[in-house]
């Protein structure tokens, strides 16, 4: 593609929370996922970046929440980028996320869903969606759903192109909400993501049941849930769906545990406020933050009940929310 104009793009984008997780690379170049997925897009969870493009620059720049970091992961993905346009002009790039950033939120899903958008407008380049996605899923696999908004699924697909996703319409997804406990200030965690992942793939015995056996079911179980527009459902599977994918993280060896005493209380307030008629379905992430799926009925209850469990230092509550766009 042709370099068509374009100096500077700022973008806005939402993190998402996967329902049914995928857990693991089959190709880390590509970035390729070891298995599909299905997820919630939230509006309580925003990036917004700005890629601003300059000849006088010799270098990339990234400042992230006023933070001078190292550019080298967002050069890699704005190089992707730059051979499409045709063009090396280095860029400049300031991203802010309004919640806790490298803490178990999907920062990198909004983050670099972001940066595709804004890269690709400052760069001149036009990407249909599924470009998009594919071209998000570069620099984090969970970047590619935070494209769309609302339920998104997944593709693991075979090859490359085959790699991306979509939005699911659904006519219940407007009632739901997303309760989010952050557990301990939301402080950057230990281990990250990728190596944790690569670290489960290569020493968990549970790891090959849960890629091979459980995600499969889960999404097929998952995909009938909403075709019956059964959101209980829908939260059995994503509850148990999480509980196994840190089953097989905490057998590797060593462990991976990203749990701290809270994220246990919660799992046990999150059952009592079942057991008392409310709508609550947890899930966890790569953190030690508890995510509660739950209806706008029940929203406010769920989060006034998970705000007085103690180590939870904030709680935010989402609605479903947008895909990634220009702003």
């Amino acid at each position: 593609m042709a370099y068509i104009g374009g100096v500077s793009a700022t973008a806005r984008a939402c993190s998402n929370i996967a329902l049914v997780k995928y857990w693991g690379k089959r190709d880390a170049a590509l970035n390729l996922p070891a298995a599909g997925s299905l997820s919630l897009t939230l509006a309580g969870l925003v990036t917004e970046t700005t890629v601003e493009l300059s000849e006088r620059l010799v270098a990339d720049s990234l400042v992230l929440n006023g933070v001078s970091v190292d550019p080298r992961r967002t050069t890699q993905f704005l190089d992707l980028i730059r051979a499409r346009a045709g063009i090396t002009t280095r860029a400049r790039v300031t991203s802010t996320n309004d919640f806790p950033t490298a803490s178990g939120l999907a920062s990198s899903a909004s983050g670099y869903a972001a940066l595709a958008v804004a890269g690709a407008a400052a760069c001149g380049v036009e990407l249909a969606p599924r470009e998009l996605s594919l071209l998000a899923r570069r620099g984090s696999g969970s970047a590619a759903r935070s494209i769309f908004g609302g339920l998104v699924r997944m593709h693991a697909g075979d090859r490359d192109a085959d790699a991306y996703a979509e939005p699911i319409a659904w006519p219940l997804v407007d009632r739901l909400r997303m309760v989010i406990a952050v557990v301990g200030g939301g402080v950057p965690k230990a281990h990250g993501s990728t190596s944790a992942m690569d670290h489960t793939a290569a020493t968990s015995p549970y790891y090959d049941a849960w890629r091979h056996d459980v995600v499969p079911r889960d999404l097929v179980s998952a995909t009938a849930a909403l075709v019956a527009l059964d959101l209980a459902a829908l939260g059995e599977i994503a509850e148990a769906n999480a509980l196994a994918m840190h089953a097989s993280a905490i057998a590797a060896r060593p462990a991976v545990i990203y749990w701290q005493p809270p994220t246990i209380a919660l799992l046990a307030e999150v059952r009592a406020l079942r057991a008392r008629g409310l709508v609550a379905w947890a899930t966890i992430d790569a953190g030690p933050h508890v995510k509660v799926l739950t209806t706008v009925d029940d929203a406010r209850r769920v989060a006034d009940a998970v705000r007085e469990v103690p180590g939870v230092t904030s709680v935010i509550t989402s609605a479903p929310g947008p895909g990634a766009a220009l702003i």
